[in-house]
């Protein structure tokens, strides 16, 4: 009976939070450990089909870099990286998308749809809905300059494929991959794609899933909130460092054009986006204007 009991309190809990959601866009992109492990793979899966039945309009933007690099590998192509950036030739390329657009992509969707979501999958190719610049050559730290190839920047996200699959009843789940004005295929930053797709549905959240339990303040301790200015302070005093730099510019980018929150979540903590989205206390660091 306290079993049955503190089930109700929590459902009771997550009241306001469905009322409140309850048809607004939620772009989550997945990555890291829960991209890897069975059990977490399914968590995620459940949480998806969760959301998008009591209401929430979900949009999934994957990664996939580690599998990225063992496909190369079995292919015989040496991976090369210039300050943790992938360069990205033609044959490179073909793996990028054969990984992220086919088998990636396509687990993902399977996965949703065995627990009873409807998913389609898509890239921004399909229908132009991504379109990108090649990057130009970028300096090292060691002052040298390298071309990565195909890689890009969004200039522009035209989310109407994205918004007639919601409207249909599908969750869409997209991989980072643009198209220049040639019709070529670019290789996106997974992080930055999804805030520009979140910036274009005007979504109501961008939830980040990481390897790490949030944002680190002065201290070292995880933070449950943090505004955009206290972010900027601590990115120049180099608190936030690394690769939660480009994570949390990216965040600040989107909330200046709309979103309205943004939250930095552990991955590998099963059900950590309900558990953010849904109860008084949160697990992760959102990250508000």
């Amino acid at each position: 009976m306290e079993t049955a009991t503190e089930k109700a309190r929590v459902l009771l809990e997550a009241l306001p939070y469905l009322r409140r959601f309850h048809g607004r866009t939620f772009v989550i992109k997945y990555g890291g450990h829960a991209m890897v492990a069975p059990e977490l793979k399914e968590s995620f899966a459940r949480d998806v089909c969760m959301m998008k039945f009591i209401g929430i309009n979900v949009v999934v933007v994957h990664g996939g870099g580690p599998q990225i690099s063992a496909m190369l590998q079995r292919s015989g192509i040496a991976s090369r990286f210039v300050d943790g950036l992938r360069v990205t030739d033609d044959a490179t390329m073909e793996v990028v998308e054969m990984v992220l657009a086919g088998a990636i992509n396509q687990d993902i969707v399977s996965l949703i749809c065995a627990h009873g979501g409807r998913a389609v999958g898509l890239s921004g190719k399909d229908d132009g809905f991504i379109l990108a610049d090649r990057q130009g050559p970028v300096k090292t730290r060691a002052g040298e300059e390298v071309d990565l190839g195909r890689v890009g920047d969004v200039r522009s996200v035209q989310p109407d494929v994205v918004v007639a699959l919601m409207r249909s009843g599908f969750i869409p789940v997209i991989a980072p991959i643009g198209v220049d004005a040639h019709g070529q295929s670019l290789n996106l930053n997974a992080d930055t794609a999804a805030g520009r797709i979140a910036e274009a549905l005007q979504a109501e959240k961008l939830i980040l899933l990481t390897d790490i339990d949030g944002v680190r303040g002065r201290g070292g301790k995880a933070l449950s909130s943090l505004s955009a200015t206290v972010a900027r302070e601590l990115i120049e005093e180099g608190v936030i460092e690394g690769g939660m730099i480009p994570k949390v510019e990216g965040a600040l980018e989107s909330l200046a054009a709309g979103v309205r929150k943004v939250h930095v979540l552990d991955g590998r903590a099963a059900h950590a986006a309900l558990l953010e989205i849904f109860t008084d206390v949160g697990v992760g660091t959102e990250i508000v204007p």
